[in-house]
């Protein structure tokens, strides 16, 4: 059975949680992860560590003080027009996938999250399944400029 943690600006993790989080996602992202220093910005701002941010959460799976999933969302500060919140990062590790702890994360984020989500997902990721059954829908197709 897994226990699930929750931290956000009012119950931030410690450094070394902090540091385990990140590397968590660094190794269990995988092809779909960012660099280790783009995650760290997420959790930064989930945690409203880099100055005024809108915040967010920081949710963990861990089986045996082992960690086995993390979930980072974001608050955009722009309700009504954008969703209030984006799920920026989800793993699970890979010896425990097929287990359900996504879904838990994901229930837990929906659950604790002020409004509306948006999420960004790669077709070819198998999460998408899980997403859709949690209800989230193919709004539109995003594109973007790389400066």
């Amino acid at each position: 059975m897994s226990s699930i943690r929750t931290y956000s600006h009012f119950a931030p993790p410690t450094k070394e949680q902090m540091d385990e989080v990140a590397s968590f996602l660094f190794t269990h992202l995988g092809e779909f992860g960012d660099p280790l220093a783009d995650i760290q910005n997420a959790l930064n701002y989930a945690l409203c560590l880099n100055g005024r941010t809108p915040g967010g959460l920081i949710i963990t799976s861990s089986n045996d003080s082992v960690l086995n999933g993390v979930a980072v969302t974001n608050r955009t500060g722009m309700h009504g027009y954008i969703p209030d919140n984006i799920l920026v990062y989800i793993a699970t590790h890979r010896e425990y996938r097929g287990q359900g702890i996504g879904r838990q994360l994901m229930i837990k984020a929906i659950q604790l999250s002020e409004g509306d989500m948006a999420l960004h997902v790669e077709p070819s990721n198998p999460a998408l399944r899980l997403y859709e059954s949690l209800g989230f829908i193919n709004k539109y197709l995003e594109m973007r400029l790389k400066k």
